[in-house]
């Protein structure tokens, strides 16, 4: 018998994924006020995971999406916007210190937004892209082989037309 796990296709293991965070944000709502560490700790790993799930939506399985869905610009779109929420609140979560002030709304904001956007993709995005005869399981291993190339948050990326914190403009 084989050691190796049997390909699992791109929605089972994004689904996973969305369980895993859920329960990670639960987990979060659970540890008492002065738990500084471990909410520092569970914080980063939320924050770290939704990163390489993010990444990997965007590169592989949306992309597919769009190609193969019919309509589905606008769902794609929606989602690619709800994921520019979510890294904002990450990288400012990322940045923060679990004493500071918004440390814990801004975990909680996440967790809702993040809510909100499975909830959407599980009843709307997965069965469509599972209608449209999309080859899941290639997706599945591709959407694994790049989250786990990833192993930190990335920096921010500077925003067009935005000068960064100290830089002048050029005259």
């Amino acid at each position: 018998m084989s050691t190796t796990a049997k390909p699992r296709d791109a929605v089972a293991l994004l689904k996973q994924d969305h369980d895993e965070v859920k329960a990670m944000f639960k987990q979060y709502e659970e540890l008492g006020d002065r738990a500084f560490a471990s909410k520092q700790k569970l914080a980063e790993k939320i924050c770290l995971e939704l990163t390489k799930h993010a990444i990997a939506e965007e590169e592989i399985f949306y992309p597919a999406v769009r190609a193969d869905v019919d309509d589905a610009d606008d769902m794609v779109d929606e989602a690619t916007v709800e994921h520019a929420s979510a890294k904002d609140l990450i990288a400012q979560i990322h940045s923060m210190d679990p004493h500071d002030d918004l440390y814990d709304a801004k975990v909680k904001v996440l967790g809702e937004y993040i809510d909100h956007h499975v909830k959407e993709e599980e009843q709307e995005m997965f069965p469509q892209a599972k209608k449209a005869g999309i080859d899941l399981v290639a997706l599945g291993q591709q959407i694994q082989a790049r989250k786990d190339e990833i192993e930190e948050i990335p920096p921010e990326p500077p925003i067009p037309g935005k000068l960064a914190m100290g830089s002048q403009p050029r005259v």
